[in-house]
């Protein structure tokens, strides 16, 4: 039977999925604050297609940009081996491991922690 709440997870696979969200949330941060081309391009502009695109000039991302979005990278591949090769998963099979990781991925929700969460 899958995890009912977060008590049911094991501590470090709660703490490691935490930090697995918070270093996603900073990339995605990251990389919206970042020039749209890591490398310096000219901006363009597609009215042709079957939707507009236009880009301004792009004076790429300096090499302390491109190690920070690594290093995040890094970091959210490390995460993600984790949460899903960890030895929990082991004791579950079939839909109930569905059912547990969707749970865990969700389990830092607000919705989650007061209680009121939707199955």
């Amino acid at each position: 039977m899958p995890p009912s709440s977060s008590l049911d997870f094991p501590s470090d696979l709660l703490a490691a999925q935490e930090e697995l969200h918070q270093v996603r949330s900073e990339l995605l941060a990251l990389l919206k604050r970042l020039p749209w081309s890591v490398e310096p391009l000219d901006g363009f502009s597609d009215t042709g297609g079957w939707r507009s695109v236009e880009r301004p000039a792009s004076p790429g991302w300096t090499p302390d940009e491109q190690a920070e979005v690594e290093k995040l990278r890094a970091r959210e591949r490390e995460l993600a081996v984790s949460v899903t090769c960890h030895g929990y998963w082991e004791q579950l099979s079939g839909a109930d491991v569905v059912t547990a990781r969707a749970r865990l991925k969700h389990v830092h929700d607000p919705a989650e922690d007061s209680g009121h969460a939707d199955d």
